[in-house]
């Protein structure tokens, strides 16, 4: 047997091509470690998302790279995950500890813009990322409701603790609110609230951030766009004109402020008949595909109208969580999958800058913040 060493081995898997990222392990710097003991070569391999469906084609490229150096080595190659943050429009600021906020937005209600986030985020957490869910939904919040929570949040060292559930840290105005109570502010203090959900909440370290903004092109996203980096902004639609028009609209918002748009989702695309197993477009066919083309932005996902998904909101256990080889969790899954590997992507053509995260400045003593109401821990 020939002995081989870690530089010649680093050579030899340079070439190696990332078949779902269509980049080379050199490219991406993915190959972390090597390590030669006896008859056996350990590769280690750093890939930059969860959920990623080359391993098997990676192993073998390494296996086969190995192998042609007639050493007569085993090879074993092991995976790590590290997501990197894509980043923002020059002279946002980020959040601390947040690698890639996303908004999911709509040009207008009734879409199910909040299913399409919450079940989006679950279906990352479930890849094994660290994930959180913003509820900038001020006036009509629904994420508690989806998610079965309504615990106040608690405070510690005067930062918010977020709750969590199915895997995801929370933050919503309704956890502050009776469900029954309505938020009657004006613009400048949702804007103040916004400020404080993205600025006092102690997040830890995130994969990804979703914010659940509300319908239209108001106050809530102009704060959001304005103050932080946004990775990419995803529209939910349903098929038919009418929605689309709004749709649209949310795409030419992003555009005009610079965020990237990672996609649209379909929702209510199409309904499978329980009885006779017969497709319908009730809301019309391929709408999301035509606007998706026409705007030069990926369809992420085409998710049917199930009945499954409006039970799962109502009792708080998203259809990906409660059914996730239904077609509905199929579908969510595959679109938040899509939707990371367009962050993915973008972040490993940025070249590398080490960068430092700062705290946000506390509050002076003088301030009056609109949130009080959370139980210290």
């Amino acid at each position: 047997m020939a002995e081989l060493t870690q530089e010649q081995i680093q050579e030899a898997l340079a070439p190696v091509r990332d078949p779902v990222l269509e980049q080379t392990l050199g490219q991406l710097r993915a190959v972390k470690k090597i390590e030669i003991d006896r008859s056996t070569v350990r590769v280690d391999i750093e890939l930059p998302l969860y959920g990623h469906q080359g391993r098997d084609e990676i192993t073998s490229g390494v296996q086969q790279a190995v192998a042609v150096l007639d050493a007569g080595y085993d090879v074993d190659v092991r995976y790590s995950v590290r997501v990197r943050a894509v980043g923002g429009p020059l002279g946002k600021g980020g959040i601390p500890g947040v690698k890639n906020a996303i908004a999911v937005a709509s040009g207008k209600g009734g879409v199910g813009k909040s299913t399409v986030a919450v079940n989006l985020a679950v279906a990352l957490a479930q890849d094994g990322a660290a994930v959180g869910l913003l509820d900038a939904d001020v006036y009509g919040p629904s994420i508690p409701l989806m998610l079965g929570t309504n615990t106040k949040p608690m405070m510690k060292d005067n930062r918010i603790v977020p709750l969590e559930a199915f895997g995801i840290k929370l933050m919503s105005i309704g956890f502050l609110l009776p469900s029954d109570r309505a938020l009657i502010w004006r613009g400048p203090l949702v804007a103040q609230l916004m400020n404080q959900f993205l600025n006092e909440v102690d997040w830890g370290t995130l994969d990804y951030l979703i914010v659940d903004l509300p319908p239209g092109t108001g106050d809530v996203q102009l704060t959001l766009v304005q103050k932080i980096q946004i990775a990419g902004a995803i529209i939910a639609t349903t098929p038919q004109d009418v929605a689309l028009a709004d749709a649209v609209k949310g795409i030419k918002m992003f555009e005009e402020v610079k965020a990237p748009i990672l996609g649209i989702v379909e929702n209510m695309s199409y309904f499978i008949c329980p009885s006779c197993g017969e497709r319908h477009e009730i809301f019309s066919h391929g709408g999301g595909e035509r606007t998706a083309e026409r705007h030069d932005v990926p369809l992420l996902g085409t998710i049917p109208l199930d009945t499954a998904i409006r039970v799962s909101g109502d009792i708080g256990h998203p259809v990906v969580a409660s059914d996730p080889d239904s077609a509905s969790g199929r579908a969510f899954k595959m679109a938040a999958r899509s939707a990371a590997l367009r962050l993915a992507t973008e972040a490993v053509k940025r070249p590398f800058r080490p960068s430092i995260q700062l705290n946000p400045k506390p509050p002076e003593e003088d301030e009056n913040p609109p949130l009080s109401p959370f139980r210290r821990r």
